[in-house]
């Protein structure tokens, strides 16, 4: 909706773009994420419930797992429930206000969340390739400040970064096309001198996420070269194994958000964009838990303790010893 003041549009509601028209498959959509929510909900409480009980389980490696288990609850939460009430309701507004919540939260969960995996590969490195040092540059103060930097920083960056978004004057109209607000598609919607404005930022965190993840690349190259000079084949399998969930992670979230972002935009349609949105936005949240859980030993016992009720009786609430 949009009502015309003082000779100036103003955007009071987005539409935003839908799996389909047809009925049949509005609910077909709703159950679908139905589904995958359920699934990355329950994948995600069960990390962060066998990580805050378990004592084995009270290292800085499961207590960054148990922060981005969090984040993946937060994440999902922000495109899905919207989209499938929109399905059942037959309807694809969304308010002014509900829109700079999502763009705040989306941004939020998922810049926060690159920023922890990034921190982990710094983990990964100190453990591996100087693991002598690891309890004393891993200490809990440490491991603490790492993350709620993370978490604080990035929510001011984003706070300023959807601040500046929405000051922008929305005269292309209030069609966005996606199935949820996202800054991209609400840049086609502004005018161009804001449009400027707002692009530079972008470059900047484009600059910012690729220095992120030069910095992994960088990791990983020192962890193999350290890796493959392990004379047992056993413990480089070992090292290996509790690097490999991280590295697939961290794949999956950076080439699925580097594909949606960097593609032509000539070259790409409607619905292509929204496979790819439901690629980056709704998959990794579901996926992640069990890519951690599948080859992890740890976690598989403290969910079979979990799962026999003996969890809760015999260990306290996560305060992460060394």
């Amino acid at each position: 909706m949009e009502r015309e003041t003082s000779n100036r549009t103003t955007v009071t509601e987005f539409l935003l773009l839908g799996f389909s028209d047809v009925r049949e498959l509005q609910i077909l959509h709703f159950v679908m994420f139905l589904v995958i929510y359920l699934a990355a909900l329950m994948g995600n409480l069960l990390i962060i419930i066998v990580v805050a009980f378990d004592q084995h389980l009270h290292t800085p490696m499961y207590f960054f797992l148990m922060n981005l288990s969090i984040l993946d609850i937060g994440f999902i939460s922000v495109p899905v429930p919207k989209s499938m009430a929109n399905s059942l309701m037959n309807t694809r507004s969304i308010s002014y206000s509900g829109c700079v919540t999502q763009v705040f939260f989306f941004m939020f969960f998922a810049v926060t969340e690159y920023s922890l995996l990034t921190i982990m590969a710094y983990d990964r490195y100190i453990a591996i390739c100087q693991p002598l040092h690891y309890e004393r540059v891993m200490n809990r103060r440490a491991c603490i400040q790492m993350a709620a930097s993370a978490w604080i920083s990035i929510f001011v960056y984003t706070a300023l970064h959807t601040g500046n978004t929405f000051a922008m004057s929305f005269r292309g109209g209030n069609m966005v096309d996606q199935f949820f607000c996202e800054i991209p598609q609400l840049l086609k919607l502004a005018c161009s001198d804001s449009y400027l404005c707002e692009t530079g930022i972008i470059v900047f965190s484009v600059c910012l996420g690729l220095g992120c993840f030069v910095f992994i690349v960088v990791s990983y190259v020192q962890i193999f070269t350290t890796v493959l000079r392990i004379p047992s084949e056993q413990g480089r399998h070992q090292a290996l194994s509790t690097c490999l969930p991280h590295l697939i992670v961290v794949s999956l979230f950076f080439f699925t958000i580097v594909f949606a972002y960097l593609k032509p935009s000539s070259s790409s349609t409607s619905g292509l964009d929204l496979m790819v949105a439901v690629l980056y936005s709704v998959m990794p949240p579901m996926m992640n838990p069990i890519i951690y859980s599948m080859r992890n030993k740890k976690i598989k016992a403290a969910l079979r303790k979990l799962m026999a009720g003996r969890l809760f009786t015999k260990n306290k609430l996560f305060i992460f010893r060394l």
